[in-house]
């Protein structure tokens, strides 16, 4: 766990860190020369697993495989009593160690043996082991040559030597496989997709095979290679969406659409969503040292808005009422749809929607969590620009969506910036100081979404924030913290703040901190989650105590503190250990949906399963949304 000492009550989880107690930690792995930052307390095998580091294992990190071993080269991991069963003497010596025992806290530098051998499972999702079944195969076959006594046509003769598949012909295959079975005389590798045979590639080129799982944000896209013969990640990359001009949130983009009566506005959005995607699988084909050529099949999971404007079709309907959506299941799409670049064969699977705001990447995720699986009451926040939020277990599933707006993501923040280099994510206020942590390690620049997160419910703490999220009086905050009381300042006729100068103390031009207008965009975002979980709650008749796990998923769910989001009313108040980062699970289940056509049908199930609550028509839910705006104890 983290450095902060934790006790559990029997409604709430207070949290109590000394000054300064900051919950990043920092991981270099070689010899891939990754270095990652993750929250405190999570396990190095998670860890690597979320940051696309393949690490050998067929329990998915539960302890009982042993082969997660790893080489501890910098930093101090004690001996967990997992490991002195599984090393031996000299191993522990040399810092070996099992990555599913290791809990990160303090920085490390850790050596990952190279996978021996091809794993028939890989482990992907919430602690989940896919069985490996990619709808990709490659098969090598040697043919004999056509003569005037054997007169099969080309194509037959490689069907002839797949005679246990049944399969369609792509038209690119037939036009090139007279060439390349003459100039490789007749030795040959069947590229199939599902059923269609989509090439004949020269010799033997099974051990290349290749597919990209995307996560389609609205703000940020992440993109994974994966090789398809091992399931294991070979580079992953992000950017942030080429849309963003066109409005920080789903709804200005439709607005976008629907302003200029639809047409050329839709064609750049969606030209500028395929050179997001191009752009990434530039970037990790390259480093991977993979030729694009190689990779098969793409997996998108993004939000109905986002699918429906990469495909091209007009999401106006999304944005006005009754919020009706094209369609939920997508019809077959090759890459080249999609404007990238990689095998001209290339299918793309994208994942289908339960309504117009719970979409494909919430799909995805539920594939990752595993929740249709589990008998555990989980609940389920993925939270962005619009919040998804999924409750239920094997037995039953709803979902909805809250407008959460963009405050998470910096963008209607003073001093916000999306989660990068110079932003402050962890904010610490003790009675005589404010302790900063910023990524990178460098001087503040802006303060990004988990920051915020903090910077609001330490101040509520301290007492210079009251219940209603107004900044208390200069004789209220003299009386209180009166060491920090001179942060409190006025800026504009605006009450504010101050985190960090970057300039001369004192100087306001120059500085990063807190607007009164910030915490009430928190407020808003606040509210509309926890009025769309509380409704869901009602709806399965259950409360928040019942609930045995919370699942935060995004990547702003990711780093943010569990201690703040209990205190802000962010989730429900529980002991803070229910409460669980789950990574970027629209990408985790992006790249299962590659690894496996088992976890791809299962998607399509899931329609079926999961019952969507429209918020919009409820006739209680301003007043819901009101009385979630205050700040409790």
């Amino acid at each position: 766990m983290s450095e902060a000492a934790i006790s559990e009550t029997s409604d709430a989880t207070v949290e109590t860190a000394s000054p300064g107690a900051l919950e990043r930690v920092d991981v270099h792995f070689e010899p891939a020369g990754r270095q990652i930052r993750v929250p405190s307390g999570v396990m190095l095998f998670d860890a690597a697993s979320w940051n696309g580091i393949a690490i050998d294992s067929t329990c998915g990190g539960h302890g009982t495989c042993k082969k997660c071993k790893v080489r501890v080269v910098d930093g101090i991991v004690p001996v967990s009593s997992l490991d002195a069963r599984a090393l031996s003497a000299d191993e522990l010596r040399s810092g070996w160690r099992l990555a599913c025992r290791v809990a990160l806290t303090t920085p490390i530098s850790v050596e990952v043996p190279p996978l021996l051998t091809r794993p028939k499972s890989a482990t992907a999702g919430v602690g989940r082991r896919v069985i490996l079944r990619p709808a990709v195969q490659k098969r090598y076959v040697e043919l004999s040559e056509p003569s005037l006594q054997d007169q099969k046509t080309d194509i037959e003769r490689v069907l002839a030597a797949l005679d246990d598949l049944e399969l369609r012909v792509d038209l690119g295959a037939l036009r090139s496989v007279a060439t390349v079975l003459r100039r490789s005389d007749f030795k040959v590798t069947a590229v199939i997709v599902d059923d269609i045979l989509i090439d004949v590639e020269p010799g033997d080129t099974t051990d290349k095979a290749y597919g990209i799982a995307f996560d389609l944000g609205t703000t940020t896209v992440v993109a994974t290679l994966l090789d398809l013969t091992t399931g294991a990640p070979m580079a992953v990359g992000s950017m942030l969406n080429k849309q963003q001009p066109y409005g920080a949130d789903v709804i200005t983009r439709i607005s976008s659409i629907m302003i200029n009566n639809g047409g050329d506005v839709l064609d750049r959005l969606a030209r500028l969503a395929h050179e997001t995607l191009a752009a990434l699988v530039e970037e990790v084909c390259a480093e991977a040292d993979v030729d694009p050529k190689n990779v098969y099949e793409i997996a998108v999971a993004g939000n109905a808005t986002m699918s429906h404007i990469a495909i091209g079709v007009d999401p106006e309907p999304l944005g006005v009422a009754p919020f009706i959506m094209s369609t939920r299941r997508w019809p077959e799409v090759l890459a080249k749809d999609l404007g990238v670049s990689v095998h001209p064969g290339a299918r793309a699977v994208l994942f289908p929607s339960f309504g117009a705001y719970v979409g494909g990447d919430i799909t995805a995720g539920l594939i990752a969590s595993g929740m249709d699986r589990d008998t555990r009451v989980r609940l389920f926040i993925d939270i962005g620009t619009n919040c998804e939020i999924v409750l239920g277990n094997s037995e039953r599933l709803i979902a909805t969506a809250a407008p959460a707006g963009p405050a998470f993501e910096g963008a209607s923040i003073k001093c916000g910036m999306r989660a990068a280099a110079g932003a402050i994510e962890v904010v610490k206020i003790a009675e005589e100081d404010v302790a900063l942590g910023v990524i990178g390690d460098v001087a503040p620049e802006g303060l990004c979404g988990s920051g915020l997160l903090d910077a609001v419910a330490e101040l509520f703490k301290v007492g210079l924030l009251d219940s209603s999220g107004r900044f208390v009086s200069d004789e209220v905050a003299n009386a209180t913290v009166p060491k920090l009381a001179d942060r409190l300042r006025w800026l504009e006729k605006e009450r504010i703040f101050v985190l960090a100068y970057k300039g001369d103390e004192g100087d306001l031009s120059d500085a990063i901190f807190l607007s009164q207008r910030d915490v009430r965009e928190l407020q808003f975002a606040k509210a509309a989650i926890a009025t769309g979980w509380s409704i869901l709650l009602e709806e399965y008749g259950i409360k928040p105590g019942d609930l045995q796990q919370v699942l935060l998923a995004g990547s702003f769910g990711s780093y943010l503190s569990p201690a703040s989001a209990i205190r802000l009313g962010l989730v429900p108040k529980l002991p803070v250990l229910r409460i669980v980062s789950a990574g970027n699970v629209a990408g985790e289940g992006a790249k299962m949906a590659l690894m496996s056509v088992r976890e791809r049908a299962l998607a399509m199930t899931l329609l079926e399963e999961v019952d969507y609550v429209e918020l919009s028509d409820r006739a209680d839910f301003n007043d819901r949304f009101v009385e979630q705006l205050a700040f409790s104890i």
